[in-house]
């Protein structure tokens, strides 16, 4: 059983009620078998079919009443699955923005991606079928244990004999799919990430005419996925098999007993057909949780995953954090001694020292693989320093992962997504409840205006996946707009404009400067015209803060921007 069945909320009330559901219906089960056995054992005797009809109607009332209940403990399943799945979507979905994309990239985009489309159903499915089958196995066989045993004690001795050898059979079965399940979902992960890159770089393989030599490897890890599944199900079918077969001979040992001692006088036809009805109901619940157990088994590693990731991105939410006040042009931002480690040790940012006051805007430069883009992970909160001490407004803080800080940040990264919706759907993403004009008025802003009017539908027409494609430049603006209309006092760049040509970057440039007026900007690039606009210029170089000042400070006495001038002059010569 998954121990943390009863920590989801509404839990213990949905079992409970299945609970008593189930009792009923074992009730249900020993009345449906008692009148039944009366009424063979009245028309055996020679009765008249009407002194035999009132016993046929308890039976058939009582049968109805067992489906009935069964209907309803799985309708309260269904309801507790579907809401906590739900639930649990919607977590899942809100942690992975909190986690950012950096620490995503340590779990595998593929693997989020299948385990948000593919791995909630299955925890759904998990919920809804293992808990009546949990209690159904809980309580069924004791009741009728109970009854069968006040009846006939020597019926009552051998089931009790014979379940704890299937459950221990069962036990087994479970250990060997175990295993199974664990090989086919490690291929399963091994096949999303594969797909998922693939997709991703489908343009490439095909501009350097590798697409169909990628063929071989996609045959590959889909081979490995089919042998696992195959083993799977080998196990699957087996134990199912296995599991039918032991409780049929369970029922035919408890058959033959009963023979021998009805032949010899020792029972009644009546209470031997009773127990001999009652038989197969006492092992099919543990018969229904083996064959389900399979189909459920996805679904709890799902709720592992889930749960792991949860509490991987929510471990110190117990402790207290600070309050921060918005920040405003008296505002002042104090970084002291502040370092980042990767796992295995290696420093990946230096020990820096920064002091920021009200509204700047501050350019962040230096070769790729520098350390700007862990500069902005920092300061967005998607990663928390190794060491170091923060203090905003005079309030002390480890980190930046907190919400009174990510509340006031706008992250507008390399390659903004556009999501699969209307062009005012895609701008209003993050102010779902915005007005229209205020959209509309975001659009005008970032120069999209004369962009949608070409379109046919306007503001309603449908962008990303499933819809009309944009430029790189065209995504950019919609970023803007959207960080326009979120209208937060911090804004963090990185490397916005890498992917643009010239002349498109010029005019998102032109459009650009004016938004970034009275906000604290933090701007990495590696695109040196954009320093001439900053406050303050930031040379990051192996990890460390080599230089500070304005462009015209650093270009007369650092040589370490006067190294970055001279490449990014060559490289516009290219």
């Amino acid at each position: 059983m998954d121990k943390h069945l009863f920590h989801y909320k509404g839990s213990k009330l949905v079992m409970g009620l299945v609970g008593l559901l189930t009792i009923c219906q074992a009730v249900a089960i020993i009345f449906q078998a008692l009148y039944l056995s009366k009424a063979i054992t009245q028309m055996f005797h020679g009765t008249a079919w009407s002194a035999a009809l009132p016993s046929l109607f308890i039976f058939l009332a009582a049968h109805i009443l067992r489906h009935v209940l069964q209907w309803g403990k799985e309708r309260l399943a269904y309801r507790f699955a579907d809401r906590t799945a739900l639930d649990f979507q919607q977590l899942l979905i809100r942690k992975v923005f909190e986690l950012g994309p950096r620490s995503i990239g340590k779990h595998g985009s593929g693997n989020l991606i299948t385990l948000a489309l593919e791995g909630i159903p299955q925890f759904k499915t998990y919920l809804e079928l293992f808990i009546p089958r949990f209690m159904s196995m809980g309580i069924i066989p004791i009741v009728l244990f109970i009854y069968i045993f006040t009846i006939d004690r020597m019926s009552g001795i051998i089931l009790a004999i014979v379940m704890p050898i299937l459950i221990a059979f069962l036990i087994l079965l479970g250990f060997a799919a175990q295993k199974q399940m664990d090989a086919q979902l490690d291929t399963y992960r091994l096949l999303s990430r594969h797909f998922v890159d693939s997709l991703r770089g489908l343009v490439t393989l095909k501009y350097l005419g590798r697409s169909k030599s990628h063929q071989k490897a996609i045959e590959i890890v889909s081979n490995k996925y089919r042998i696992a599944t195959n083993r799977t199900l080998r196990v699957a079918f087996l134990s199912t098999f296995s599991l039918d077969f032991f409780s049929s001979l369970s029922v035919a040992v408890v058959a033959v007993e009963l023979g021998l001692r009805l032949v010899n006088g020792h029972i009644g036809l009546e209470a031997a057909l009773a127990i001999l009805i009652l038989a197969p109901d006492y092992f099919l619940p543990v018969r229904e949780l083996g064959n389900d157990y399979h189909a459920t088994m996805d679904g709890k590693e799902a709720g592992e995953q889930i749960r792991g990731l949860l509490a991987e991105s929510t471990q110190d939410q117990t402790m207290a954090k600070p309050t921060l006040p918005n920040w405003s042009e008296n505002s002042r931002l104090m970084i002291r001694n502040v370092s980042k480690q990767s796992e295995d040790g290696r420093d990946i940012l230096s020990p820096i020292d920064l002091t920021i006051k009200g509204y700047q805007k501050i350019g962040i430069v230096g070769v790729s693989g520098a350390g700007k883009s862990t500069l902005i992970d920092l300061l967005s909160g998607f990663s928390r320093p190794t060491t170091g001490k923060i203090t905003v407004d005079g309030i002390d803080m480890d980190h930046f992962s907190i919400p009174d800080w990510q509340n006031q940040v706008t992250y507008i990264p390399q390659h903004p997504y556009i999501f699969s919706g209307t062009v005012a759907e895609n701008i209003s993403f993050y102010e779902p409840d915005a007005k229209r004009d205020k959209i509309e008025q975001a659009a005008e802003m970032t120069g999209l205006t004369a962009l949608i009017n070409q379109f046919p539908k306007g503001f309603d027409e449908k962008i990303g996946q499933g819809g009309r494609s944009l430029s790189g430049g065209e995504e950019q603006r919609i970023a803007l707009a959207r960080s326009l209309l979120q209208n937060r006092s911090i804004l963090l760049f990185d490397e916005p404009t890498a992917h643009l040509d010239i002349e498109t970057e010029h005019e998102i440039k032109e459009m650009m400067l004016p938004i970034l007026e009275n906000k604290l900007v933090f701007f990495a690039t590696h695109r040196l015209h954009w320093m001439q606009n900053m406050d303050l210029i930031i040379v990051v170089d192996n990890g460390e803060i080599v230089e500070k000042g304005t462009h015209q400070e650093l270009a007369r006495k650092s040589a370490a921007y006067d190294r970055l001038i001279h490449a990014h002059r060559r490289e516009m010569k290219v």
